[in-house]
Order: C-alpha cells, then sequence, then structure tokens
C-alpha cells in the first residue's frame, strides 16, 4: 500500500461535502478526491453538486450564476440542472445529449451536505453518518467549523486515534494537568464493522485548564475524565469527551448534570492526495450554554485544532521526504492501526473490483 504521506481514499463511499450553510444560491467550488466539483442550491433551496466544467468549452460553473432554470455558466450561457442535464442553450433549440455533465448524489441533513463520488450504482444510504446532536440545539448547541489541511486525510483520523499526544500538544488547552495520568489512561478498544471504537478512562486527576474554564470546576478538584472516540470509514470520527467531579460515578452514568461533555464531529474529505477539508461540529453539553459560553467553548477547541493541525502539516511535510522509510508502532497505537487496516482494505477491495471490470 502507498505511504501514507499520499494514502488514496474509496471512491464508494459518502463524503462531507460541505455545511448547509455553506451551500447557497452563489457557486461554491471545492476539490473533493482530486474533482473540481461545484455546489450550489437551485430556487427551491435544493442543494446539488456538480463537476465544475461547462460542456461547451470547459469553463468552471462555479463562474456562473444561478437562475430559475438552474446554473447558468458564466461564459456562453448554457444552464445545468441539479441532475447534471443541459436544460438551456442560448440561440438553440435542441440539445445534444453530450452537453450533459456529471452530478454527484446529494444528501441534506443534520447540517451536512454529503456527496456520493463513486459508481452511483453502489450508493449505501446505510452508512451515512447519524449525528442527531445537531437537531438539538437546546441540550447540545452546536459550532461548525471547517479547515483547510495540507496533509493527507489519514493523518487527521490517526491523529485522533492515538491520544497520548494530548498532554504535550495541547498543554494550554485540553491536555494541561496531570500528564502521566492521561498517558496512563485505561483504554478499552474493539473493532467494529466500518473502524474501531474506544474509550480512555483517567480517574481521579486535575481537569484541564479548557474543562476548568467552560464547566467551572472548583480548585484543587479531582476528576473522573473520558474519551470515547469511534472511526467510522473512510473519513469520520465521533467524539464524546467529558469528565464529573470524582466520586459521582461517571463509569456508570455519564448523562448527569454538571461537569463537562463534549460531542465533536469530525470528518476529513480528501482535496488531493496530499491536502483536505477537515469538518467539525462542536456540540456543547455542559450546563453553561448562553451564546457567549458557545462562542468561547468554539474558540478554546479551535484554537486546540490550530495546534494539532500545525504538528500533521509537518508530520505530511516530512513523509514526503523518505515516503519508503518505516515508521515504529507503540502500545497506543491499537486503535490507529485498526483504522488503518479498515481503510487499507476498502481501498484493495475496490481496486480489485475495478481490474476484474476490465
Amino acid at each position: 500500500m502507498p505511504n501514507i504521506a499520499t494514502l488514496p481514499a474509496p471512491r464508494n463511499a459518502w463524503y462531507v461535502g460541505a455545511w448547509s450553510h455553506e451551500v447557497t444560491e452563489k457557486p461554491l467550488a471545492r476539490t473533493i478526491l482530486n474533482e473540481k466539483v461545484v455546489l450550489f442550491r437551485d430556487r427551491e433551496g435544493k442543494a446539488a453538486a456538480l463537476e465544475d466544467r461547462c460542456s461547451h468549452r470547459a469553463t468552471p460553473l462555479s463562474l456562473g450564476e444561478v437562475t430559475e432554470r438552474g446554473l447558468e455558466c458564466g461564459y456562453h450561457g448554457l444552464t445545468f440542472n441539479g441532475d447534471g442535464d443541459c436544460v438551456f442553450i442560448p440561440g438553440q433549440d435542441s440539445i445534444p445529449p453530450q452537453a450533459c455533465i456529471r452530478a454527484y448524489p446529494v444528501v441534506e441533513r443534520q447540517g451536512f451536505v454529503w456527496l456520493w463520488t463513486g459508481d452511483p450504482e453502489r450508493i449505501d444510504d446505510a452508512t451515512l453518518i447519524d449525528w442527531p446532536w445537531n437537531d438539538d440545539a437546546e441540550n447540545w448547541p452546536v459550532r461548525y467549523g471547517r479547515m483547510h489541511l495540507k496533509c493527507n486525510y489519514m493523518l487527521v483520523m490517526e491523529n485522533l486515534m492515538d491520544l497520548t499526544h494530548i498532554p504535550y500538544i495541547h498543554r494550554k488547552t485540553i491536555g494541561g494537568g496531570d500528564q502521566m495520568g492521561q498517558v496512563n489512561a485505561e483504554m478499552i478498544t474493539k473493532r467494529t464493522e466500518m473502524g474501531v471504537h474506544y474509550i480512555r478512562w483517567m480517574d481521579g486527576i486535575q481537569p484541564p485548564p479548557t474543562y476548568v474554564k467552560a464547566a467551572g470546576f472548583a480548585e484543587g478538584v479531582k476528576v473522573d475524565r473520558w474519551q470515547e472516540f469511534e472511526y467510522v470509514a473512510p473519513i469520520t470520527v465521533l467524539q464524546w469527551t467529558g469528565a464529573l467531579e470524582n466520586g459521582r460515578g461517571a463509569r456508570q452514568n455519564r448523562n448527569q448534570d454538571g461537569g463537562f461533555s463534549l460531542r465533536i464531529y469530525h470528518g476529513a474529505t480528501p482535496e488531493t492526495d496530499t491536502s483536505c477539508h477537515y469538518y467539525f461540529a462542536i456540540n456543547n453539553g455542559c450546563m453553561a450554554r448562553s451564546e457567549a459560553d458557545n462562542d468561547k467553548l468554539f474558540e478554546e477547541i479551535w484554537n486546540t485544532f490550530l495546534e494539532d493541525i500545525d504538528f500533521v502539516e509537518r508530520q505530511q511535510a516530512c513523509l514526503e521526504t523518505d515516503p519508503e522509510r518505516p515508521l515504529v508502532d507503540i502500545k497506543h497505537d491499537s486503535a490507529r492501526i485498526h483504522a488503518r487496516r479498515k481503510i487499507e482494505r476498502m481501498v484493495a477491495a475496490e481496486s480489485a473490483m475495478a481490474v476484474a471490470a476490465e
């Protein structure tokens, strides 16, 4: 398999193309799996995604505008509906079939605009991620974010599969406090059909700065802290982290009032082999839920992610200098290894199907 610096992604899968609020009547250009895509809403508000290339003179359709008919090319006015059909050519009644362009199947729900990048005959709606927290603004107010990263998508996933980096990279945010207590957390890992799930427990440790700011833990208090993560191939990690004061029985019931509770959707849609779009939805489950509190927590997590990005982008650059040099696996890599192997199996299976079809 290719080195992690250029690990390919399977095509028969759903990928986050944008957040719902990003897709408007103004065409949005985005590169996904090395393909130029344009996203837009028609006049009825329905989201669509087409190849960003007019069939007439190869002009990017993202330079055009949405009309009553559909997406109008800004060069000569050819217009396309959300299915990729050419529905209008100025000054010409007949429309040749070859004027049509590729349309990507789209599903919009829970704030996500999902695109299917592979064979439309192989669409599997059962593999769409369910993230109901985005629909529960009263109990889990959400903030959406997106960052452009100069690294392979799988480096983002693997960063989330080994959290022993937290007390080193994130000392001033989510990693401060009891450093070795975090590194030596009790970790329970299990493989799943689509990836791997793990939960880490840290009992009776000092809460990190971010937790103190968001939950208002008293000075000197000890907490029982958990980190629950699930990798769902190819590009998703689902997170629930939190802490309750030591002695409140967090292991028996994490759904208690008070303390710190945070859910995050992470998605790393490949842009190219060496870059990706990092999408995240941050759901605040703490008791303090004012707009100012939500904004403050989002800013804190955003700054934490910036610390991660600095490392994974530098990691990418280092890997590219010597892509064949092997890397050493250690004890804490168990979840990361399961995630990597799942992707390798998916990519290998698609390659085998392509060869069989030739």
